[in-house]
C-alpha cells in the first residue's frame, strides 16, 4: 500500500530568472542572437576567457603535485591572508592589530550566507537587513534563508538613471538603529551605479550616526575600474573610520574562477580579543554549512596572490578586461547617438563594471527578446561583456527600434 506523500504542500518554485534566460538563449536558433544576461566575462568573440595568469598558476599547482587532504575549517590560510590584504591594503592597521577574521568560502554566495548565518545568531532578534533597491537577485534569498527580515533602501533613481543619494541617506536615517546594511563595494549589481568617494563619506556619516553595521559585498574588485586599490576605496574608508564590518569577497569574476567557487568572508572587529571570539563562532557556522572548503581554486588564487610576478600579470589582465568593458560602453553609447535614438544615453558610460541599467522597460525587453533575439533581464539590465565589435551595432539598432516604437 502506497504511503501518502509528505510533499503535497510544497509549491512549485519559479525558475531562476538568470538561469532561465540562459536556457532560452541556448535554445534560440537565430543566427544573430545575443546574450546580454550572462554575468561572466566574454572576449570580443563572445567566448569565455581563461586568464593566462591562471593557466600559469595551474601549471605551478600541478607540478607541485600536492595532496588532496582536507583544509582546515577556515580554509587555505596563505590564500585568506593574501585575500584580506588585497581588500584592506597590506598596510591596514586592522590587519596589523590582528582584528581581521578571514574564512575561505564557496565564492561570494557562500561568503554572504556564512556572514548572514553568523550575524543572525548573534544580532538581536528582529534586526533588519537593508538591501539596495534594486540589488543582486540572490541577496534576498540568502538573507531570508538565514532567518533575517529584509527591508529595501533607496538607491537607484530611474529618472536620472543614477544614484538616488538623498533617498539612500533618508532610508538609512529612517531605518531602525543597528540595522545590517548590505553595500556593494564597487560595480553595483545590477545598476552599474556607484557612489563617488565623497558620497561614500556621506553614507558613512549616516551609518555611524545610526550605528548601522556595514556588510560589503565585493564581487568585482579590480574588474570595475581595472585598479584593485581604487575599487577597494569604500571598504578601506569604512575600516579607517572605525566601523566593525563584514565583507563577502569573490574571485569568480576578477580571476575568472567562476566554477571553482573561490571566495572569502571577512570580519573586522574592534579588538584582537573580539576577533578571536568571532573566529570561533564563524568556524562553528562554517563547519555546519560546508565543513571544509575546496582546495583547487583556492590553490590557484593563492599562487597568483602570493607571487609578485603573477600578481603583476593579473593586474594587467584586469586592465584588459575592464578596458574592453569600457570600450563597449562607449561604442554602444556612440552608436545610439549616431542613430539619433530618443533620450540621453550618457548613463551607459557613466555606469561602471559588468552591468548597465539601460532604462528599457519590461515590455521593451520582451520585444528585444522576441523580435530581435537579444536576451536581457526584465528590468533592462544588460551585461556589457556580452557586447562585442561584431554585435554592438545590431544591439544599438534593436534598442533604437524598441525606444521609438514600443515605449509602453
Amino acid at each position: 500500500m502506497a504511503h501518502a506523500s509528505n510533499f503535497t504542500e510544497v509549491p512549485l518554485a519559479p525558475p531562476d530568472a538568470i538561469l532561465n534566460l540562459s536556457t532560452l538563449y541556448k535554445a534560440d536558433t537565430f543566427v544573430r542572437k545575443v546574450d546580454l544576461g550572462v554575468g561572466a566575462y566574454r572576449d570580443n568573440n563572445g567566448k569565455p576567457w581563461v586568464l593566462p595568469v591562471v593557466r600559469k598558476a595551474e601549471t605551478i599547482v600541478f607540478e607541485a603535485q600536492p595532496e588532496h587532504e582536507y583544509l582546515p575549517i577556515g580554509g587555505n590560510k596563505s590564500f585568506t591572508e593574501a585575500a584580506s590584504k588585497l581588500l584592506l591594503g597590506s598596510d591596514s592597521r586592522a590587519l596589523q592589530d590582528n582584528r581581521v577574521v578571514s574564512f575561505q568560502t564557496i565564492s561570494g554566495t557562500g561568503a554572504n550566507f556564512l556572514g548572514a548565518t553568523f550575524l543572525h545568531r548573534f544580532y538581536p532578534k528582529g534586526t533588519k537587513v537593508l538591501l539596495s533597491n534594486p540589488t543582486w537577485a540572490n541577496h534576498k534569498n540568502i538573507f531570508t534563508s538565514a532567518g533575517f527580515e529584509i527591508q529595501d533602501y533607496c538607491y537607484y533613481n530611474p529618472k536620472t538613471l543614477g544614484l538616488d543619494l538623498d533617498g539612500m541617506l533618508t532610508s538609512l536615517r529612517n531605518a531602525p538603529s543597528r540595522s545590517i546594511v548590505v553595500l556593494h563595494a564597487c560595480a553595483h549589481n545590477p545598476t552599474g551605479v556607484d557612489p563617488t568617494p565623497e558620497q561614500w563619506k556621506e553614507i558613512a556619516n549616516v551609518m555611524q550616526e545610526k550605528n548601522h553595521f556595514p556588510f560589503f559585498d565585493c564581487a568585482y574588485q579590480g574588474f570595475a575600474s581595472g585598479d584593485l586599490d581604487r575599487d577597494a576605496f569604500a571598504i578601506r574608508y569604512f575600516v579607517e573610520r572605525g566601523f566593525e564590518l563584514s565583507i563577502a569577497q569573490s574571485f569568480a569574476k576578477n580571476l575568472g574562477l567562476y566554477g571553482e567557487r573561490v571566495g572569502c568572508y571577512h570580519v573586522v572587529a574592534h579588538s584582537a580579543q573580539l576577533a578571536q571570539h568571532v573566529q570561533s563562532q564563524v568556524a562553528r557556522a562554517s563547519r555546519a554549512i560546508i565543513s571544509n572548503p575546496p582546495l583547487y581554486g583556492a590553490r590557484i588564487a593563492d599562487t597568483v596572490l602570493n607571487s609578485p610576478e603573477l600578481l603583476a600579470e593579473w593586474k594587467e589582465h584586469l586592465i584588459a578586461m575592464s578596458g574592453r568593458i569600457m570600450a563597449m560602453r562607449s561604442e554602444l553609447r556612440d552608436q545610439l547617438v549616431q542613430l539619433g535614438t530618443p533620450g540621453n544615453w550618457d548613463h551607459i558610460v557613466n555606469q561602471i563594471g559588468m552591468f548597465s541599467f539601460t532604462g528599457l522597460n519590461s515590455n521593451q525587453v520582451e520585444v528585444m527578446k522576441n523580435k530581435h533575439h537579444i536576451y536581457m533581464t526584465s528590468n533592462g539590465r544588460i551585461s556589457m561583456a556580452g557586447l562585442s565589435t561584431g554585435n554592438v551595432e545590431y544591439v544599438a539598432q534593436a534598442i533604437d527600434d524598441v525606444v521609438r516604437h514600443h515605449s509602453t
